[in-house]
């Protein structure tokens, strides 16, 4: 269950990765685009512990499965460094700092109702992460868009998603099978080359010790299926013991957890049809609410889930069932991701000299630039604007936004925190801090302090 003596001689500490896991649980704000750009910046482009092309890698596997993209490739990248015990900090440090605030926030939420100064702070994060979105769209367009064709799919794909509806998963399989066969068109630069200075630190234990991969693998297989049966046992004991809100709680959302390709946008369509219309545990409104809570917390966006199952709950038992209802929620959604990432990572970790494989999956990451971009554009158009129109043109599915509904505080406050990020680099965590304080300000002035 440990790393050699001579892969801890060049791999960092357990310790010192758990506070690095944790400090990425507590600031990954701005769903999966800025989550995925905050990682790369801790684990590629400032510590050197992994390779920009072994991140990539990772990120195209990560891509393709159902569940938080951004939570299974900070699992995988742990899994990687430390082993099984490595993947279950990393995935669980991703979410608990969120899966708390969000549990604090519900409970706020059905108690007091939405409080001013709580308002104004999430009002300033929510335009710094439009901030961090753009931020990360160009990161990774830089390093995955390496060829003219690659920026084709790119851009096909953005178009695909906002202008023809076309679902998430279905771009993802077109791209992985142009990529599949023309793979010379996509294919990525080699592990442990960075464009200056010394291999990253996992390639270079690698290098040192070329059985370490094996010993990897089987350690996570196992672990892929415990992670299964301790997925699918609580589903299978509660659907037998009763027919309540607690079995229809892990059944839906353990459904959620399988079929939920491209994260929590992908996911409102089936919770909005079935969780709002088929259950009533909550009403379109709320469901927003929870969205909106989701995108200003650090976590996954797919934490919208646990505000969902806390409603489900508190409305059949009050405050107690809602609390059981929000963890049974959690833990139906996220188990399984670790066990996709540890039966799934050991043969993906092998297919770094198949060809066409490796051009599958980084004609994937191109793809997953347009959906950013698509995401950039639409989480841009609801925090700017009060008013979107949806317009129809034939197949053309368009939305526009109403100009005379701009936010001139939410664009002046996405300007300052552009500055920040951009212009005088002051880093994610003052760039967040100054926009909920300037947030807070604002909202105070406007109703006055409660």
């Amino acid at each position: 269950m440990s790393d050699t003596n001579h892969s801890h001689a060049a791999l960092p500490s357990f310790a010192e990765a758990f506070r690095v896991w944790l400090r990425i649980g507590l600031l990954s704000f701005g769903g999966p685009a800025g989550q995925i750009a905050l990682m790369h910046r801790e684990v590629v482009d400032q510590r050197r512990w992994v390779s920009d092309a072994r991140f990539l890698h990772a990120l195209n596997f990560c891509t393709l499965l159902p569940g938080p993209e951004a939570q299974q490739l900070a699992t995988y990248l742990g899994w990687l460094l430390h082993g099984v015990r490595g993947g279950v900090a990393a995935g669980a440090l991703f979410v608990l700092p969120g899966m708390l605030v969000m549990l604090a926030l519900s409970i706020l939420y059905v108690t007091l109702g939405e409080v001013p100064a709580i308002a104004g702070l999430f009002f300033g994060l929510q335009c710094a992460v439009l901030v961090l979105v753009v931020e990360a769209l160009l990161r990774v367009a830089r390093r995955a868009l390496k060829t003219g064709t690659a920026w084709l799919l790119a851009g096909a794909a953005f178009l695909a998603l906002y202008a023809f509806g076309v679902p998430f998963p279905a771009v993802v399989l077109a791209a992985a099978l142009i990529g599949y066969a023309f793979p010379a068109a996509f294919r990525a630069g080699s592990h442990g080359t960075a464009q200056d200075g010394p291999p990253a630190l996992l390639d270079a234990a690698l290098a040192a010790d070329p059985g370490r991969p094996a010993r990897l693998a089987a350690q996570a297989w196992r672990a892929g299926w415990a992670a299964l049966a301790l997925w699918l046992l609580p589903v299978a004991l509660l659907m037998l013991a009763e027919r309540g809100v607690f079995a229809d709680i892990a059944w839906f959302f353990a459904k959620m957890a399988v079929v939920t390709v491209g994260g929590a946008y992908a996911v409102l369509a089936y919770v909005a049809q079935d969780a709002v219309q088929g259950y009533g545990w909550l009403t379109a409104e709320q469901m927003l609410v929870g969205l909106g809570l989701a995108e200003t917390t650090p976590g996954p966006l797919i934490l919208v889930l646990q505000f969902v199952g806390f409603l489900a709950g508190y409305g059949q038992g009050g405050l107690g069932w809602a609390i059981l209802a929000a963890l049974l929620t959690i833990w139906v959604t996220f188990a399984p991701c670790f066990a996709f990432i540890f039966l799934g990572a050991p043969y993906v970790e092998r297919l770094h000299a198949n060809r066409k494989l490796t051009g599958a999956l980084a004609a994937v990451t191109a793809a997953v630039v347009g959906v950013i971009a698509n995401l950039a554009l639409w989480f841009g158009l609801r925090t700017l604007f009060a008013e979107i129109r949806h317009l129809e043109l034939g197949p053309l599915t368009l939305d526009l936004p109403n100009p005379a509904s701009l936010d001139p505080l939410a664009l002046a406050l996405a300007a300052i925190a552009a500055l920040c990020l951009f212009r005088f680099r002051l880093g994610l965590l003052p760039t967040l801090g100054v926009s909920a304080a300037l947030g807070l300000l604002a909202r105070l002035a406007l109703t006055g302090p409660v």
